[in-house]
């Protein structure tokens, strides 16, 4: 797997779940476990997603006594923003607007049982 930051973001973005976690994030710090929750997967599935984002800069990790929270970084996907806005076709991020589509992001995995698959039927990435 490569290690250019751009990469990173774009293949962690590229998954429903992670997705749907990011927007959940959106609003306030939660446990791992809390993240966990809503998904009909394993804490260990969970926990890969959750490293995946971490590894992109899309989150931060930190232990509070027993308990290991997760915190969105808000500015993670600042290179990516400019990078699109270099093609001209791409307004500059509105973090409102960004918010709206993961909440449907994540309204949609809750009615499909928290496993969205990729349209295109391939499957998933890690």
């Amino acid at each position: 797997m490569t290690d250019d930051p751009l990469d990173l973001v774009f293949s962690a973005l590229a998954d429903p779940t992670r997705r749907a976690i990011l927007a959940m994030l959106l609003e306030d710090d939660m446990a791992v476990t809390d993240v966990a929750a809503p998904f009909e997967m394993s804490l260990a599935a969970i926990s890969k997603h959750l490293a995946i984002l971490a590894r992109a800069g899309l989150i931060r990790q930190e232990k509070r006594g027993r308990v290991k929270w997760c915190k969105l970084e808000p500015d993670a996907m600042r290179g990516a923003s400019v990078w699109m806005q270099g093609f001209g076709q791409f307004e500059p991020v509105n973090l409102e607007e960004f918010e709206r589509f993961l909440e449907r992001e994540l309204a949609d995995a809750d009615l499909s049982g928290g496993t969205a698959e990729p349209e295109d039927g391939t499957a998933p990435l890690p």
